[in-house]
């Protein structure tokens, strides 16, 4: 890419969000990290943009934009109860003392009720999760940095350098916009830039859907199916996705709506 293609893709990221790191801009343009630094560097004395360490920003800031997909408000009166059907067999899976992460979302929020008598330690970029089992749990919580997003009651941060690097845990739990032979789906890149993070900081992943979530698609694929270890879902879940599930390897537990425990599915 010649250098005027470079900036103007530079300048046009920049105005995106409210920070742009080197290695984004590396990704964008496929230039190397040295190249980009000089390029910031020539933009920040042209008065096109502000260098930071790291990467750059507009020197107008953008505000900060939500997030793609519905906010957490709407989303956690939606098939309330197989989420918490859900949640109850993905905190059967725990046992005291574990370190796990928990992704921000309506279904994975449902897991704080009955972690409440658990005391371990839990990683999470949700400020309801992290609220919640602060008030009412024993367990130890860390909450990751960066900009709030008041939409969907998640912290994401755009740095490399942020503390979720330092956490390592058995299990990561979380949700997806939608699930198939693809993989795991999310309709925001920023998410998928933070959700990717704290995959590999985890053991095993296990996705909390509720089965509604496998007619559903994206254009962003967080993660193939390889990647997934279990998946928790309802009884709506078909045969047909079920037999998915199990051409990859992945273990599938359906949890009962009506019913105090899970059951593991047979394949």
């Amino acid at each position: 890419m010649h250098e005027t293609e470079r900036h103007r893709v530079i300048l046009s990221a920049v105005q995106d969000r409210p920070v742009v790191t080197v290695i984004d801009l590396c990704g964008l343009t496929g230039a190397s990290e040295a190249t980009i630094r000089r390029d910031i560097g020539t933009l920040h004395e042209r008065k096109k943009l502000r260098r930071v360490r790291g990467g750059a920003e507009a020197l107008t800031p953008p505000q900060v934009v939500g997030l793609a997909g519905r906010p957490f408000s709407i989303n956690e009166t939606i098939n309330i109860k197989q989420k918490q059907a859900v949640a109850r067999a993905a905190v059967e899976l725990c046992e005291d003392g574990d370190p796990i992460i928990i992704n921000g979302g309506t279904t994975t929020f449902q897991m704080v009720h009955p972690l409440a008598s658990k005391r371990m330690q839990v990683f999470t970029n949700s400020f309801p999760i992290a609220a919640h089992l602060l008030k009412n749990s024993k367990n130890t919580i860390m909450l990751s940095g960066g900009v709030i997003y008041r939409e969907q009651n998640i912290v994401l941060s755009p740095f490399e350098n942020d503390v979720t690097r330092n956490f390592y845990a058995r299990r990561m739990f979380m949700g997806a916009q939608g699930i198939g032979p693809l993989g795991l789906m999310e309709a925001d890149p920023l998410l998928i830039q933070a959700e990717q993070k704290l995959i590999g900081q985890a053991d095993e992943l296990v996705v909390l859907v509720d089965s509604s979530k496998f007619e559903h698609r994206s254009s962003l694929v967080l993660c193939g199916l390889d990647r997934i270890d279990i998946v928790i879902t309802d009884e709506g879940i078909t045969d047909k996705t079920a037999a998915m599930l199990e051409a990859a390897e992945v273990k599938l537990i359906v949890a009962p709506v009506e019913g105090a425990e899970a059951k593991e599915a047979v394949t």
